[in-house]
């Protein structure tokens, strides 16, 4: 029976132990085998009795929480230690040794070092990095180890490659990781001088140069203030002497070498040429120099004299002048000389610095402490009282504009029109710009009492002309009344000096008399388009606003019952809606001529009924029939059975975009627009089409319509037609309970 694995109950080594491999120590190396390393520990990894394993790296004191690898942990963590090496000098009277200084940076991620030498000028010496970065062997006879971070500390001595290196000093973040690995940093140790560089330092000293060298460093100004420009917006009034004025400048002082450029705010159409720079960068001096300065005479050294080899026009060096004999002093312009109201000299001219932008100001704050940067008045005197310009009447000759234009300037040019207004308003598609009235001439002659015309106003020039319809067996001839042309309002002069006045647009409209040349026009109605001109535009025609107009209603809200029972008495068949001549004169009358003509044709056409669409599908089919016949085009049936066809589930009806793909794939030769009329008169409430009764109803053979009839030139007497124009009424029924409902909340009971 066997033990169980207790301690004490097995003499067995190997028991709990997992690695068993075995270290290779042979390898190849240039494709031959030899031992590689005969310092590999044995089985499992486990050292040989007698051997010692060499470190690879630096032990460090483990944390708390999951292990992390050296250069993990440690990744961009240097330590850094002063270090100075004493040098014998040979063959050297003055000193037999230098003191050199070092920095030694240790790396705890890998155990590297390296030895940099900071660089001493006119030292003549090698500097810079004296041992590059890796690890370091310690000296014989611990030659097969290297050089971990317990081997540093202050006050002690390392020796790299036989040289021994003296650390006495360490940074802050150094001395606290040597203390968190249990290591006891010493004291900082006095570094000693190096005996040559104070030798040196007490020579210059006591030598004063012959040719001093004067350095005039304004790197650290640029480097400060690059790109840092204070502006202020000045004046320059130059208003007093002939021909000048006052000019409108921008001032940049640039902060990294005070220099200053002043630029000109040229205002449109000022006639000056527009010249970028008024005064170009340069430093600006304070006063105006008396006299021109040669050439090399201001300078920022004062040379005495050259020396060297002239045969070749070469100089070696040259002289200063040590007392500065021929320097000329100027003063020059200055951030502090600068602040709001102040006037500067610009070469001679005085100009004023009224304001400054934020930069300017928070830099005057925080510099010089300015707490008050208020703006500087400059406002130009008034100007005189202009003489008022008097032009000649008018003698007659040409137009108004054209006598007005030669008494403007000695050489005549024609009047201009607004271009502008032509090209917005001129004729574009369906879009006429053009409005039609159907106007009554206003007279006491009983020929002349039912005289109709048309009066178009045209909205690119504000010309106006009268038509008037031809008329068989009338005695009146009929045509042009008035060609194209602008009319003047009445109750002018002819030989005045002002220009004249002319009708507008927004003074025509439905209801109003309108005088053209002598004769008065009571404007009865207008076209569909002018009427939605008048509606879109209602700044212009406020008799065209329908809120306005239900406004004047509301006024008479006390008689809202009245109205209500009024309308349902004309209302004999319950259809909720009168015809247009019972309708206008019960508004008119509840409204007692407040309502103008123009406002209640508004309200007409906003509350008009709809008709039937029964008239026009038939006026449609007869149109389309008439295109069938005049192509000859009567093969409707192959339409039907490619309709049958497409219908796989025996519904009779089609989607309308199919109806309308087959009678393009078949050139049925009607108009796009035709086409579309006639679908939509067929469509249902899901966009499809009964294609039976559709192609049945376009059969001219099978299935005709009457002819279309011309239209009648002849007057007419009845509301329908009137002048071959459309409708004088813009509708035949009105909801009037829609409009009771929206004016006055009344419901139907």
């Amino acid at each position: 029976m066997a033990l169980p694995l207790l301690p004490g109950n097995s003499f067995n080594r190997n028991v709990g132990k997992e690695k068993f491999h075995k270290s290779q120590h042979w390898g190849f190396c240039n494709n031959v085998m030899m031992l590689v390393s005969d310092e590999k520990p044995g089985i499992g990894g486990e050292p040989l009795l007698g051997q010692k394993i060499k470190p690879k790296c630096s032990i460090y004191p483990k944390g708390d929480g999951s292990d992390a690898p050296s250069w993990v942990a440690f990744d961009k963590q240097v330590l850094s230690f002063d270090a100075y090496l004493e040098e014998e000098v040979p063959d050297k009277s003055q000193t037999n040794y230098r003191i050199r200084y070092y920095k030694i940076y240790f790396y705890p991620e890998d155990d590297t070092i390296q030895v940099n030498e900071p660089e001493v000028k006119n030292s003549g010496l090698l500097q810079g990095t004296s041992i590059r970065r890796h690890r370091i062997t310690l000296p014989p006879p611990d030659e097969d180890q290297f050089y971990t971070v317990y081997h540093f500390n202050v006050g002690t001595e390392v020796v790299f490659y036989g040289r021994t290196f003296k650390i006495y000093d360490c940074d802050a973040f150094t001395r606290n990781f040597l203390r968190k690995i249990g290591v006891k940093v010493n004291p900082p140790v006095q570094c000693p001088a190096d005996p040559y560089m104070k030798i040196r330092r007490e020579i210059l000293e006591h030598v004063e140069p012959l040719r001093p060298y004067e350095s005039l460093d304004t790197l650290k100004q640029f480097l400060q203030y690059h790109g840092k420009i204070l502006c202020f917006f000045c004046l320059w009034d130059d208003s007093v002497s002939m021909f000048g004025d006052r000019r409108e400048l921008v001032l940049h002082y640039f902060l990294c070498d005070d220099t200053i450029e002043i630029k000109e705010l040229l205002p449109h159409n000022s006639g000056r040429d527009a010249i970028k720079m008024f005064l170009r960068r340069s430093k600006l001096p304070k006063n105006c120099p008396p006299r021109v300065y040669q050439p090399g005479q201001i300078t920022d050294r004062v040379v005495l004299n050259l020396y060297g080899d002239f045969k070749k026009n070469q100089a070696d060096g040259f002289l200063m002048d040590r007392y500065k004999l021929g320097e000329v002093d100027q003063e020059f312009y200055k951030d502090s000389d600068l602040f709001l109201g102040v006037t500067i000299n610009v070469w001679g001219r005085k100009v004023l610095l009224y304001d400054c932008d934020e930069f300017t100001k928070s830099y005057y704050k925080s510099k010089y402490g300015i707490e008050n940067f208020t703006s500087v008045s400059c406002k130009p005197p008034s100007p005189p009282p202009k003489i008022e310009r008097k032009f000649p009447p008018y003698n007659g000759f040409g137009s108004e504009e054209d006598s007005l234009r030669t008494c403007i300037g000695f050489k005549p040019t024609p009047h201009r029109r607004n271009f502008k207004k032509f090209m917005e308003k001129d004729s574009y598609g369906f879009q006429s710009s053009i409005l039609r009235f159907f106007a009554k001439l206003v007279t006491d002659k009983c020929v002349d009492l039912d005289r109709m015309f048309v009066i178009s106003y045209y909205l690119s020039d504000d010309t106006i002309s009268v038509f008037e319809p031809i008329e068989r067996n009338s005695g009146i001839t009929g045509g042009m009344f008035l060609k194209r042309s602008r009319v003047k309002k009445p109750g002018q002069g002819v030989f005045k000096s002002e220009l004249s006045e002319y009708i507008k647009a927004e003074e025509l409209y439905i209801g109003v008399r309108v005088n053209v040349n002598g004769y008065l026009f009571h404007l009865l109605n207008a076209d569909e388009y002018t009427l939605n001109y008048m509606e879109q535009n209602t700044d212009k025609y406020p008799f065209s606003n329908l809120k306005l107009a239900l406004q004047k209603l509301k006024q008479e809200e006390a008689k809202s019952r009245e109205l209500k029972q009024i309308f349902r008495a004309a209302d004999r068949k319950h259809t909720k809606k009168v015809d247009y001549n019972t309708f206008r004169d019960i508004l008119m009358s509840f409204t007692v001529g407040n309502l103008s003509e123009q406002e209640f044709v508004t309200i007409v056409r906003h509350y008009r009924a709809p008709e039937g669409t029964c008239s026009d599908v038939d006026f449609l089919i007869a149109l389309a029939h008439e295109k069938f016949k005049k192509n000859m085009f009567e093969n409707f049936d192959s339409f039907i059975y490619s309709c049958v066809y497409e219908d796989r589930e025996k519904k009779n009806v089609l989607p309308t975009k199919d109806i309308k793909r087959l009678c393009k794939s078949s050139r049925l030769p009607l108009s796009d627009d035709l086409l579309e009329s006639l679908l939509s008169r067929f469509e249902d409430s899901e966009k499809q089409i009964d294609y039976k009764s559709f192609f049945s109803a376009l059969n001219w053979r099978k299935n005709p319509v009457p002819e279309l009839q011309p239209a009648s030139y002849l007057k007419e007497r009845c509301e329908d037609i009137w002048l071959g124009m459309p409708s004088p009424i813009p509708a035949k029924y009105i909801d009037y309970l829609t409009l009771l409902k929206d004016v006055f909340g009344l419901e139907e009971e």
